[in-house]
């Protein structure tokens, strides 16, 4: 049996990032065409469209992949996305199955872009050397970046988070840390990349002078937190930030994408 019968082709367009999804999607290709989606996410700057007019479906009930992935990429990288489905079957299928309730649905690649939902949004990202300042350096970019999007109520708290992301990379990888920042319809997104492709694993500190500020806390603080693999290599960690009030919410970051 092929045990990669889904294949994706990436364009990047100036608008958007397109996945031209060809092949059979079936249960051996669920997970494939899942993470990979989500890892091509990671990297797309301003939204992402999946055009699967040349994909054959084997099992209907195996369309809520789409849904799954539309979800997960609201909470992160928080970018639109949308899906080019030529014919009227599989246009039938997904909304048989309510995936349009979760993503939009066009015929064609250039309705699928023009549907793309594209409010202002902020990033800015800088890699940190490996010395033992780096720490120091990326709250002050926090706290500077944070102050230039007026929305300095939201920065003590993506400072704790920059810390301790930046803290496990130095402290388990090899990699220079990049942290990125993200803002989008007031929510905050702080994000740091590595090389290294083994799962983060936030731990708990054993003792109070321990570096580090623990799982609990990070929990505690963002909406919703986790890890990502990226279609670029190494992953992603990351924790979403709104204003108050806050909901508390948590997503293992050993429950990153890919197996």
């Amino acid at each position: 049996m092929n045990t990669d019968p889904v294949h994706l082709a990436v364009a990047r367009l100036e608008k958007a990032t397109v996945v031209t999804v060809t092949g059979d999607l079936n249960l051996a290709s669920y997970p494939s065409l899942r993470d990979g989606l989500l890892k091509i996410a990671t990297d797309a700057p301003d939204g992402l469209v999946a055009d699967i007019s040349g994909l054959v479906i084997d099992d209907s009930s195996l369309v809520s992949v789409f849904s799954l992935v539309a979800m997960r990429i609201g909470d992160w990288p928080g970018i639109p996305f949308t899906i080019v489905a030529a014919g009227a079957v599989h246009q039938l299928l997904l909304g048989r199955h309510v995936v349009d309730r979760y993503v939009p649905i066009r015929p064609d690649l250039a309705a699928a872009t023009a549907a793309l939902d594209q409010p202002v949004r902020r990033r800015s990202e800088r890699t940190f050397a490996r010395f033992d300042g780096a720490s120091a350096r990326a709250r002050d970019f926090v706290t500077g970046k944070l102050a230039e999007w007026e929305v300095p109520e939201l920065a003590e708290d993506a400072r704790l988070i920059a810390t301790e992301l930046v803290e496990n990379v130095l402290k388990h990888t090899t990699s220079e840390p990049r942290l990125r920042l993200d803002l989008r319809r007031g929510v905050c997104t702080v994000a740091v990349a590595d090389q290294d492709t083994r799962p983060a694993m936030l731990l708990e500190r054993l003792t109070p002078v321990e570096p580090g500020l623990g799982l609990k806390l990070v929990a505690q603080i963002a909406r919703v937190w986790g890890c990502s693999r990226s279609w670029a290599g190494g992953k992603v960690v990351w924790a979403v930030l709104v204003h108050r009030p806050r909901t508390v919410g948590h997503r293992s970051a050993e429950e990153c994408v890919g197996s």
